[in-house]
């Protein structure tokens, strides 16, 4: 397949990447456009045996970091949005993982393969990005778990992000006095609870009031994924690793999205 066939695609991706990298649409595609030009006057850089798009942010990437500086075209404006400005105070390599992994959906190998390092680098650089995210948006969280040894698991990963957990409750009950005494701003919840009652439903209660990003992390996913309402904007399942909560922690606050189960039926343990 020709070269150009095969990258065709996945253009309009990469112009969005390079944009997050660049922090205007403008240099991103003067970017993405010198990277077509060098592909077409040196078709060896593209390498066939990979994964199309693989193949083409790695010879985007190449270009990219051969350059000492990346400046933007003259007169192109500043960070346009709150995410381009929180993308520009990351470091160079672990804003490529991150983009990569968490905006771009490739896996950590692929991200390794593109970016040219070891996998395990890859989860190195992703929570270097992760402790950069926490230092721009340190936040108290509160975790929804009834489980004394993974309570304390998550609370020992998310402090090593640079955050605080300011309440730890195992029942909807003292979810709900959690909150009282202080709005978090992230909530890592359990959906079945010790007594019975469902972390769902005190996530909806709190949704009711303010809007709080939240990750569910759970052995059961399904009574969440139904298909019937939007589904959470997060979702860890048990048993979990570790650097996986690290890199949702740091999605879910660097994009500040929100759960939105308002309308689903309520879950029952």
């Amino acid at each position: 397949m020709p070269i150009s066939k095969a990258i065709a695609p996945h253009i309009p991706y990469l112009r969005r990447f390079a944009r997050a990298l660049a922090g205007t649409q403008a240099a991103g595609d003067a970017y993405v456009a010198a990277t077509l030009e060098v592909l077409i006057e040196d078709p060896s850089l593209f390498d066939m045996s990979l994964d199309p798009r693989v193949a083409l942010y790695r010879t985007f990437l190449s270009l990219w970091n051969s350059l000492d500086v990346n400046l933007k075209p003259d007169g192109a404006a500043g960070p346009s949005t709150a995410i381009d400005r929180k993308l520009e105070q990351i470091t160079p390599l672990p804003r490529q993982a991150f983009v990569l992994t968490s905006v771009e959906g490739f896996t950590s190998q692929e991200a390794a393969v593109i970016l040219n390092v070891a996998p395990e680098k890859i989860e190195s650089l992703v929570e270097t990005a992760g402790r950069e995210i926490a230092a721009q948006v340190a936040t108290d969280v509160l975790i929804i778990e009834d489980e004394p040894m993974i309570a304390i698991d998550l609370e020992s990963i998310v402090e090593g992000l640079g955050h605080r957990v300011t309440g730890v409750a195992r029942t909807h009950t003292e979810a709900v006095k959690a909150v009282a005494k202080a709005k978090p701003g992230l909530v890592l919840a359990d959906i079945q609870l010790a007594d019975g009652s469902s972390g769902l439903d005190a996530v909806n209660e709190m949704l009711g009031s303010f809007e709080v990003p939240v990750i569910f992390i759970t052995a059961y996913p399904d009574r969440l994924l139904t298909g019937e309402r939007p589904e959470p904007a997060f979702l860890i399942t048990k048993p979990y690793q570790p650097d996986t909560v690290k890199a949702i922690v740091s999605q879910a606050l660097f994009f500040e999205r929100r759960a939105h189960l308002r309308d689903r039926p309520s879950v029952t343990a």
